[in-house]
């Protein structure tokens, strides 16, 4: 494993889309074959069996969280509140062999947690790489690695991390998760979001078209429902390899709730005939924080930090349970100051510790695009389909009032407060719009760029979910070519936009500059699909703005 921190000191119902306005009841019974969809096929056994695989995240400078699901008996399916209580052991090593043993403990896997455990493992030494394995009834998971943090004092020359988001189990194959997990470069990766999707089965897939069927197959409501399509989604092959290759660091999004979610309800959500939306909510973040090695952090969501010695540390946002209802696209309310995406206590945080952070670089993990994005200028052919992809009126709009620009006011004293306090390199990553970005974030968009830029975005597009070309049809890349150049025009700050392509990002971090790598995939229906660079754009240490750089790290 080629070690990737280098530390010299330091101790320790309509059309199928992305953006559906109106949702029939779904059905709230669960039903036992859903139930058992979550399941390999053949997976049916009497004794303990780790078939969700193993996986590890929010490294520390002396500790991880290690996750697994035991399936203690063959009715113990993900989400049916049936099988006995198990007892699961984890043993951590310094080698993939287990003969250098350093930690080793047990939990009880229960009904009451779907049968998942997490161990928040301490005393592990910083930036150091351990295998981890669980054990249940004379059954072995198989070995997974992680790695700390590096100390929170340590001089560190260099970081790498894959970044993802949005990936639609219905709408194509996670290769993505295989060529990261092919990799042997990565601290960390990062999720933005949208790990799972709620629709029902055929709802949102690839062009209308399912390419392999989640689980259960109804829209997701109850916690059993949510429970079930978690488990059917670390049933993946890819997605099993890549958690068992390198910790992951996630937040959430919208669909892990439904779809366009905001504090008091969602567009995909129908008070009374789904349930309340309260307890729909709840449902949705218990089974998160079940089958995510995620540590439930601040207001029990996943606004948190963490630190990876001087070069960098991570503010990760949520934009989901706090933030005031979409505004309607074109209305001043988008202006409102009683309007917030964060909420006042995550955006007092947030510029408390921007304000206070002594790295080099400060990351912020963001779920929606913070610079300005204005559309009204696209002719009305790219503009329609623009419009379904960010549910949108078809018929002339100015801003996706579910990023930043929907709650400006949120943005302009977050910026305000990056020029104010001379707070530099900082660059937000940032998933769901399902394309690639390179973008600068400046203070006022209509004077760019005489207007300064406070920090710099670098969004990735989808792993599988729809973009446009998959609305229109078209072949790849037909509507980026006529698209991009019109959307550069109107935001100069926009460096560069590929409207069309999936893929994945892998960011790479020194001293000097902190550098995006653009990684597309050649076909997302394909359970082989080849991987490919596709651009790479960078901020240098300073400029708080995005240069396009020619080589990939």
């Amino acid at each position: 494993m080629t070690s990737r921190y280098r530390a010299t000191e330091g101790v320790n119902s309509l059309s199928p889309r992305r953006r559906t306005v109106v949702k029939a009841a779904a059905a709230t019974a669960v039903l036992a074959g859903p139930l058992v969809a979550a399941l390999p096929a053949g997976a049916a056994t009497e004794t303990p069996a780790f078939l969700h695989g193993t996986a590890s995240g929010d490294p520390l400078p002396d500790g991880v969280l290690l996750w697994t699901r035991v399936t203690p008996t063959a009715e113990a399916v993900p989400g049916s509140g049936l099988g006995p209580d198990t007892e699961v052991s984890w043993t951590v090593a310094k080698d993939k062999a287990f003969t250098n043993v350093v930690s080793r403990g047990s939990l009880t896997a229960t009904a009451a947690s779907d049968h998942t455990v997490k161990a928040d493992i301490r005393g592990l030494e910083p930036a150091t790489d351990y295998w981890f394995r669980f054990s249940a009834g004379g059954t072995d998971s198989p070995a997974a690695r992680t790695r700390t943090a590096p100390a929170t004092d340590a001089t560190v020359t260099g970081l790498r991390f894959g970044v993802v988001t949005c990936a639609n189990w219905e709408a194509g194959y996670f290769s993505s998760y295989r060529h990261l997990a092919a990799r042997n470069d990565l601290d960390a990766w990062l999720h933005l979001g949208d790990y799972i999707y709620e629709y029902k089965s055929g709802e949102y897939a690839a062009r209308g078209t399912v390419v392999r069927q989640h689980a259960p197959t109804n829209e997701i409501i109850t916690l059993a429902d949510y429970r079930t399509r978690h488990g059917k989604y670390k049933t993946d092959p890819d997605l099993q390899a890549l958690h068992a290759k390198a910790p992951v660091v996630a937040i959430w999004d919208d669909h892990e709730f439904a779809d366009n979610a905001w504090s008091g309800g969602a567009v995909n959500h129908t008070e009374g005939a789904e349930g309340t939306w309260t307890a729909r909510q709840a449902a949705a973040k218990q089974a998160y924080f079940e089958w995510m090695p995620v540590r439930p952090a601040i207001a029990g969501t996943t606004y948190r930090r963490l630190r990876f010695g001087k070069l960098a540390d991570l503010s990760l946002l949520d934009l989901r349970s706090f933030r005031s209802q979409q505004a309607s696209s074109g209305s001043g309310s988008v202006d409102d100051p009683d309007r917030t995406i964060t909420g006042r206590a995550q955006l007092d945080w947030l510029k408390a510790g921007l304000k206070a952070s002594d790295t080099k670089w400060r990351l912020v993990g963001n779920s929606v695009m913070i610079a300005p994005f204005v559309i009204g200028s696209l002719t009305a052919d790219l503009l329609k389909p623009l419009a379904k992809l960010l549910d949108l009126p078809q018929d002339g709009i100015g801003v996706n009032t579910d990023q930043w620009d929907g709650y400006t006011d949120d943005r302009r004293e977050l910026l305000a407060h990056l020029r104010s306090n001379a707070i530099g390199n900082t660059v937000f990553l940032t998933g769901d719009i399902h394309m690639s970005w390179a973008n600068d974030v400046p203070v006022d968009a209509g004077t760019y760029p005489l207007s300064p830029s406070a920090a710099t975005e670098f969004v990735i597009t989808s792993v599988t979910s729809d973009n446009l070309d998959d609305i229109v049809k078209v072949p790849e890349g037909t509507v980026s070519a006529v698209a991009a150049p019109l959307i550069q025009l109107a935001n100069r700050h926009v460096h560069w936009v590929d409207t069309d392509r999936h893929g994945y990002g892998v960011l790479d971090i020194t001293a000097d500059r902190a550098q995006m790598d653009y990684y597309v995939l050649s076909d997302r229906t394909s359970a082989t699909a080849t991987s490919s660079w596709e651009r790479s754009y960078r901020t240098r240490s300073g400029t708080q703005k995005v240069e396009r750089t020619y080589d990939p790290v």
